[in-house]
């Protein structure tokens, strides 16, 4: 069936394309930037991702809602995203894991949708002309022009830091794995664990159960944490975590970055936006992508070697700011040749730009984790 509530919805994009669906989920008005999702699977993943916030996600699958939701699929306790544009919901969840309906799960978390949408077009309008901030109605009242009067005065990703929107405010620890007993990627630790601080930009639960998983206790604190605050936990390793908006802007994890770097040897991981904070701490730029990179099967790799990776993200590295005498491009995306990975020469810290944790996607990166517990190991 093609959604749950009879009344019309519209999308509005900044440049005055209107589209007409039908509404689904919580019925309201939302505005954010309209990016697309390639992935087939793991629409409940994307979300709860803190990564997606600020954004209407428009997901190319055809239909969704199939497989339900479920407690354990969620990447934090609640979806993050403004709004969701697809073709086609599917009334009824069929999938022995489900305990709820994505319409039910929607009105709850209050996440407004529209379906019905011809997304194949909306995409190719996305990849011509690039993301751009959108707004999506349910409203009978609402009028596209005083929507799009509107949508002219939002703010664009570019500049904006919201890291500290979506980071924890007070530090907590975690060490827990997985719950899902066929996740054949479980590990298992013997000794004592490494202790770990985690930089909360906009971090994921499955990225915190695969570092424990490779045998990490971890302290995660807030964004806006100093460098004092970091090392009164006495860490063994820093993780610097995903996270939405625009890397440059998030100047106080740069900051910090740049300290940890300089006045100790601990060794440092950042996966995508916490991979762009390093670069920008060693001096690199970042540039906005015009379309993103948001799926599950992109190649990054170098030297004859490659990983199916899944990714999401608006900004990237620029290749040609990185200072080359210190710092070196291990991974590129293949599709666009973009820095996917680097490393410091002298130190035992190293970025990815893709989500080695694959919730969802692939599991072929999964190795990055174990490289940051062994380069702890190491200094044991």
């Amino acid at each position: 069936m093609n959604g749950f509530i009879n009344d019309k919805a519209i999308l509005v994009l900044a440049d005055g394309t209107l589209l007409e669906g039908m509404a689904f989920g919580y019925s309201g008005t939302v505005f954010g930037e309209v990016v697309f999702n390639t992935g087939i699977t793991g629409y409940q993943e994307v979300l709860t991702d803190p990564s997606y916030f600020g954004q209407l996600v428009t997901f190319t699958y055809p239909e969704l809602g199939n497989t339900g939701v479920n407690p354990n699929d969620q990447e934090a306790s609640k979806p993050f995203v403004r709004g969701m544009i697809v073709r086609q919901v599917c009334s009824r969840s069929s999938n022995w894991r489900s305990n709820q309906s994505i319409q039910s799960w929607l009105e709850q978390e209050k996440i407004v949708g529209i379906s019905g949408v011809d997304t194949r077009a909306l995409v190719r309008h996305l990849r011509e002309y690039g993301s751009i901030n959108g707004v999506i109605s349910t409203e009978k009242e609402a009028s596209p022009k005083k929507l799009l009067e509107i949508l002219k005065q939002t703010p664009l990703m570019e500049g904006l830091n919201l890291a500290d929107e979506v980071s924890t405010k007070f530090p907590y620890k975690w060490d827990t794995t997985c719950p899902i007993d066929f996740d054949q990627r479980l590990k298992t630790h013997k000794g004592s664990p490494y202790k770990v601080v985690a930089i909360d930009f906009g971090l994921k639960k499955s990225i915190l159960e695969r570092l424990v998983a490779h045998g990490c206790e971890i302290n995660v604190v807030p964004a806006n944490s100093d460098f004092a605050k970091v090392l009164s936990f006495n860490p063994e390793g820093v993780f610097l975590s995903n996270g939405p908006g625009d890397p440059a802007a998030v100047t106080g994890g740069i900051s910090l970055a740049r300290e940890l770097i300089q006045q100790t040897d601990l060794p440092i991981f950042g996966i995508c936006l916490g991979h762009q904070i390093l670069g920008l701490a060693l001096g690199g730029r970042t540039f906005k992508l015009s379309y993103g990179h948001r799926g599950l099967n992109h190649p990054c790799g170098t030297n004859g070697r490659l990983e199916i990776t899944s990714q999401n993200h608006g900004f990237a590295l620029d290749s040609e700011s990185l200072p080359r005498e210190t710092v070196e491009v291990t991974h590129l995306n293949l599709n666009d040749r973009t820095v996917a990975g680097i490393a410091i020469r002298d130190k035992p810290i190293f970025g990815v730009q893709y989500h080695p944790e694959a919730s969802p996607g692939p599991h072929d990166a999964d190795h990055h984790f174990a490289r940051f517990v062994a380069l702890m190991a190491e200094r044991r």
